[in-house]
């Protein structure tokens, strides 16, 4: 329907309004203020930009009414090079008798005049005022949705982005928001998670993601009615996509089991999400304020002997049974890093017998100190002090209480456990003499750990330089910062690593990149070595 007739008047305008308001789904005003614009526009051709000019919509007589405002002035004031901005207090007098001096007069302007190229010119105008009015009810529409899951079609693909057509406007899921293994066609049926929605000179972009995390949680928020009426939350989700899940969630009711909830009858729930996620396994776990306990359940299925908090460092070492290690830790790390996102903590999954290892070897270090035998070492290990320095730290009287000891005997243990930690610090070896005399097996279990230990460091540094673009250097200061697998270091975030290794964040971010694709292009066992 077009807006102008042949003389470039609008023709039946009231109709107009109503239907492009209708097709475009557009308030009334915001077409009527368009119209108003391009009658402006197009006045403005003939009178210049700094004629006062004004339209309005007048609905009684259906038409756009373009008025232009004049000064008035004194006749002898008046001249014709001035009569678009004045008029004569003459003429003025026989448009209106109230009117004065200095006075603005509301002239009528007949738009008939513009002719047909000034009315193609207004059509372009109305033109983009709808676009854009259409662009900002549609950015307004969806960035409310930002966090839900919407359905769409797959119209086309962008290099490797794809475009999905949701109705009345266009959606893109990134490459990098995409699950790999998946592959859609054409006219496929696409439900994704509105990541963000950003402002366009094409209008808004709404992003969307099925490797978001947040892709999960909603999907189960739609099959768990519990969920939707919020009796369970889902507190914290962690993803490896197309691969494996984890999610950890709390009933606020204690008659509602969160788990079961989620799981549903013989599976239903879970199943319904499995197989949105074309196959991605999910473990849920029962959420706990305390994070040892969490910790626990997010490596099921490993059953989990002990765990070590360090609130410091906010770290954990978890000790599991000699059966349970290659569980806790997953297929290329998976299921302990997985846990460590879910978490949000730093984990070390060792076995019992490698404890027992390393505590043997604490023993020995810490009963090596004179004053201090197999027993009071023994206390020591059990109460957390591990080291000679740490021993130095404590207090006299705490240590008196610990080991039942005098204070003049505790003093000379802690001075002792400082020069032994000083002689350590500068490279030192431990003079077990006395300890040998006691037990000559000491020595070589002291040296065959520190083997042990310098032996896993060089196996560290060798897997670590195998990431492209990791020089010896960086691979030194990974090992040296605690890592022990490349899953450990995709586990952490680019600021972690840079922090625990000491270098920049860009290096970081490299690692992580190279250390994630390793993992992708090799099905080797080293990421899974301590």
């Amino acid at each position: 329907m077009s807006l102008f007739g042949e003389s470039g008047e609008p023709s039946n305008l009231s109709g107009v309004i109503s239907s492009v308001s209708r097709d475009k789904n557009l308030d009334k005003l915001i077409i009527v203020d368009a119209l108003e614009q391009a009658i402006l526009h197009a006045a403005r051709r003939d009178y210049g930009l700094n004629a006062d000019l004004e339209a309005h919509y007048n609905e009684e007589l259906d038409e756009i009414e373009l008025f232009q405002f004049r000064t008035v002035v004194d006749d002898e004031e008046y001249s014709e090079d001035q009569k678009d901005v004045n008029v004569g207090v003459k003429e003025a007098k026989t448009l209106d008798p109230d009117i004065e001096l200095g006075d603005s007069l509301g002239l009528k302007i007949d738009t008939s005049r513009f002719g047909r190229i000034a009315a193609q010119a207004a059509k372009q105008i109305i033109v983009q005022k709808v676009r854009d009015a259409e662009r900002a009810q549609i950015y307004n529409e969806y960035k409310e949705r930002v966090g839900e899951i919407l359905s769409g079609h797959v119209r086309r693909f962008e290099r490797n982005d794809i475009i999905i057509d949701l109705g009345r406007t266009e959606a893109v899921i990134p490459y990098r928001e995409q699950v790999p293994g998946e592959k859609f066609r054409i006219k496929d049926r696409v439900q994704a998670y509105v990541v963000e929605i950003k402002r366009a000179s094409r209008g808004p972009q709404i992003v969307m993601s099925r490797a978001n995390p947040g892709f999960l949680m909603s999907l189960f928020e739609q099959h768990v009615t519990e969920i939707y009426d919020g009796i369970v939350t889902i507190e914290t989700a962690a993803r490896d996509p197309g691969s494996r899940s984890k999610i950890a969630v709390y009933s606020k009711d204690s008659s509602v089991d969160p788990v079961g909830a989620c799981v549903g009858m013989k599976g239903a729930r879970v199943q319904a999400v499995v197989q949105e996620l074309n196959g991605e396994k999910i473990d849920i776990v029962s959420w706990d304020k305390d994070p040892a306990k969490l910790v626990c359940n997010a490596l099921a299925p490993a059953v989990v002997s002990k765990v070590i908090v360090d609130e410091d460092r906010h770290a954990m070492e978890v000790i599991v049974a000699e059966d349970q290690l290659s569980l806790a830790i997953g297929k290329k790390g998976q299921n302990v890093r997985l846990a460590a996102q879910l978490t949000g903590w730093r984990l070390d999954i060792k076995s019992e017998v490698k404890l027992e290892e390393q505590l043997a070897g604490v023993k020995l270090i810490l009963a090596s100190i004179k004053g201090l035998g197999d027993m009071h070492a023994g206390i020591l290990v059990h109460e957390g002090i591990k080291t000679p320095a740490e021993l130095a730290a404590v207090n006299p009287r705490s240590l008196c209480r610990l080991l039942n000891l005098e204070l003049d005997a505790a003093e000379r243990i802690i001075q002792a456990a400082a020069d032994k930690a000083k002689e350590l610090e500068i490279g030192g070896i431990v003079d077990t003499t006395e300890y040998a005399a006691k037990d000559a097996a000491a020595a070589p279990t002291i040296n065959a750990e520190k083997e042990k230990v310098d032996k896993e460091r060089n196996s560290r540094i060798e897997i670590f330089m195998r990431l492209s673009g990791v020089g010896e250097a960086t691979a030194h200061a990974l090992a040296d910062a605690g890592y022990g697998t490349i899953g450990d270091i995709i586990a952490d975030s680019a600021e972690e690593v840079a922090q625990k290794a000491d270098i920049s964040i860009g290096i970081a971010r490299t690692v992580q990149i190279a250390a994630d694709r390793y993992l992708q292009q090799t099905g080797k066992s080293e990421a899974n070595n301590e």
